[in-house]
């Protein structure tokens, strides 16, 4: 069917064009973080959205933060980190490779940096910084926004190969998906809130409530804490929650030889027979039990 735009014409109709992922859609937690003594740990690089707030110091292989990021406690960068305006960190920022710091950032302890150092106007560094490379004193491009609009914009037109490589580079070509943590969320002791699904890899071990749209929780993990998600939620094999799993309106599945020690709340629940729930189960629809295979062969 024909159809005519203001601006080129008429011709035939074109299908919708595909938006892609936005990069900062969900929560990503990768395989084996941790939280140890109130810091966030990962072997992987970390992606903080702007206007967030975590709670945690963080380390990682790459830290990168969009505009008025709080950390509240140190932050230590095996390679480069990258800080936005505004943004706020309670302790020290230890660097293994390059510091890129925009105008007014604060940081409440010493800056070290092991590679060059990049910074902005109006910077406050209370307990002073030292630098092995080059020192200049600019406003450099806010690089995570920077990077995000590339990255957009690429997936926008389809061009999925294109984003990949840029990925590659950002990450130093080093393998494994970041810990990221969106735009506008909380990451605490207390809680992890977000507007987004959750997605917690496997063997990971952290406290606090995850809040999230829907959440998917890997095998393997210890989480000290309860899950909360408007839609669904899935706990994988061998999980431990330590607190409730609700959900408002979507299917809470429990994997063999999870344990929920809480009470389970949701509309459809799947349960597997190898699961355990140490609380009181409440399902406004339906509830299957899964049977192992070993289970349906003997039957």
């Amino acid at each position: 069917m024909a159809s005519c735009d203001p601006f080129i014409g008429c011709g035939v109709q074109q299908p919708p064009v595909s938006l892609g992922r936005d990069p900062l859609d969900a929560l990503e937690i990768p395989d084996g973080t941790t939280v140890e003594e109130h810091d966030l740990v990962t072997d992987r690089d970390v992606v903080v959205g702007g206007q967030s707030t975590v709670e945690f110091g963080v380390r990682g292989r790459n830290v990168l933060a969009g505009e008025r990021v709080q950390f509240g406690g140190d932050i230590e960068a095996e390679a480069d980190c990258r800080l936005d305006v505004w943004c706020d960190v309670e302790g020290n920022v230890l660097v293994g490779g390059d510091a890129y710091l925009g105008e007014r950032v604060h940081i409440g302890g010493r800056l070290m940096v092991s590679g060059d150092l990049d910074i902005g106007d109006d910077v406050d560094i209370e307990e002073g910084f030292e630098a092995s490379g080059w020192i200049v004193i600019r406003n450099p491009v806010p690089t995570l926004v920077f990077y995000f609009i590339v990255l957009s914009q690429l997936l926008r037109i389809g061009e999925q190969d294109a984003a990949d490589e840029l990925a590659a580079a950002l990450s130093d070509g080093e393998e494994g998906d970041p810990l990221i943590v969106p735009r506008g969320s909380t990451v605490s002791d207390d809680a992890w809130r977000v507007s987004t699904p959750a997605y917690i890899g496997d063997g990971c071990r952290l406290h606090g409530n995850v809040r999230a749209t829907d959440i998917e929780l890997g095998e393997d993990n210890n989480l000290f804490g309860s899950l909360r998600a408007r839609g669904d939620v899935h706990v994988g094999a061998g999980s431990r929650v330590h607190g409730d799993v609700t959900t408002r309106g979507g299917t809470v599945t429990i994997d063999e030889d999870a344990e929920i020690l809480g009470d389970v709340s949701c509309a459809d629940l799947e349960l597997h027979e190898g699961a355990t729930v140490d609380g009181a189960v409440r399902a406004r629809g339906e509830m299957r039990i899964r049977k192992s295979s070993a289970s349906r062969e003997a039957e």
